[in-house]
């Protein structure tokens, strides 16, 4: 312990330190768009407004379960750390809640919830040819990087999280390479210093440094900064009620931190869900390619076994072998192992719903069937399984 303790006030004595910034600053936490230097994203002309639901009502659980205990639907929220939630169906607010002391201009931080920003900017700069295709290699677009190494690696590997690039998710590891990027101050410098681990297309593993890359790549392939990019493209198109911002690691380098930190408000986040569940249109306007949404949220290639393709998030559906009759489009075998170690053959098929998801159970979620678009803002998600839940809800309305 005292170990610990020397190399902890050794690292706070390092002002420019990364480690020193992460005890001072402490873990993420949804005020974390006030610690750090930011770009301005302005709204665009006008507004697009989800219809007030007047006399129609959300079904909603009677209770849900936190931690030991069952609590009704808002005592739930508050307890589970939940800073905004909302439910929308064809439009319409159906319910509208913002716990606490929180109101419906609260910020949050997106955390993760801005790689799916980050995949609509791949789509929209693909579709507009600064980036030629997903099967380009990083180092055309970032030769500085080891072309024997990370030439191999292609943007779909970078999309599909398959790079195979040597990265420390741990985001409560101090000395780990997410708190570097998150609490750094020089993001280029340290994606120039990246080494790959095994050979990309073989193994899922989530790594925030493949949605830094992916940023950089836009950047580079566009010319302007992808908080721009986001401005013109998406911003200031889908009739947002409010301006945003984007984190940066520095004033020096102005790098925004592009696997986190969009600094929005929960109604705005919406707008996302909304964008992808029509297809990337927004009111007759085609923002992002039909193509590019449709292999976003869908599964079109087994190895990306039905949980995330395209910086989103799916659920699946599990199904006993004799039941495959009821599955449509692809499925595949999987092998799951009971709480008695018992391992049983089934198969799994995508849930058909998708969402962004935040480390601290920021979701924009998306079940197409019931055009239904769920935003959970939130302080965490611990002890509260929030991708099913989340299902769950949407199911009854």
């Amino acid at each position: 312990m005292k170990k610990l303790w020397a190399l902890v006030l050794a690292s706070l004595t390092l002002g420019s330190c990364h480690v020193a910034r992460f005890f001072t600053l402490n873990f993420a936490d949804i005020g974390d768009y006030k610690k750090f230097p930011k770009k301005d994203i302005k709204k665009g002309a006008t507004r697009f407004y989800f219809t007030p639901s007047g006399s129609t009502t959300a079904a909603l659980p009677a209770t849900l379960p936190y931690k030991d205990n069952q609590y009704d639907f808002e005592t739930f929220l508050e307890k589970s750390g939940t800073v905004a939630f909302l439910l929308i169906r064809n439009d319409t607010i159906l319910y509208e809640r913002y716990p606490g002391k929180y109101e419906q201009d609260v910020i949050v931080p997106s955390f993760s919830v801005a790689k799916s920003f980050i995949s609509a900017l791949m789509g929209i700069a693909i579709d507009e040819g600064y980036v030629h295709s997903v099967e380009d290699p990083v180092t055309r677009y970032l030769p500085e990087l080891d072309e024997e190494t990370f030439g191999k690696i292609t943007i779909a590997d970078l999309l599909d999280m398959r790079s195979g690039i040597r990265f420390n998710e741990g985001y409560f590891n101090p000395f780990g390479d997410v708190a570097k990027y998150y609490y750094g101050t020089n993001l280029n410098k340290y994606v120039r210093k990246l080494k790959t681990e095994r050979p990309p297309g073989e193994t899922f593993e989530y790594r925030s440094v493949n949605t830094q890359l992916l940023a950089m790549i836009i950047s580079r392939a566009t010319g302007r900064p992808v908080s721009q990019y986001l401005q013109e493209k998406i911003w200031s198109r889908l009739d947002m009620e409010y301006d945003a911002s984007w984190s940066i690691d520095s004033r020096k380098h102005q790098t925004e931190k592009a696997f986190c930190c969009i600094n929005a408000r929960a109604r705005d986040f919406a707008r996302l869900g909304r964008l992808y569940l029509h297809e990337g249109n927004w009111n007759g306007e085609q923002i992002v390619s039909k193509e590019w949404v449709r292999r976003s949220v869908s599964f079109e290639q087994p190895k990306n076994e039905f949980r995330y393709s395209r910086q989103w998030w799916h659920n699946r559906l599990f199904y006993e072998p004799a039941d495959s009759s009821k599955l449509t489009g692809i499925y595949q075998p999987v092998k799951i192992t009971g709480n008695s170690g018992t391992t049983y053959d089934m198969l799994v098929a995508p849930a058909g719903d998708f969402y962004a998801r935040g480390i601290l159970g920021q979701y924009v979620y998306v079940l197409p069937e019931k055009n239904i678009i769920i935003v959970r803002l939130g302080k965490s998600r611990k002890h509260v399984n929030w991708d099913q839940s989340l299902r769950k809800i949407a199911l009854m309305n």
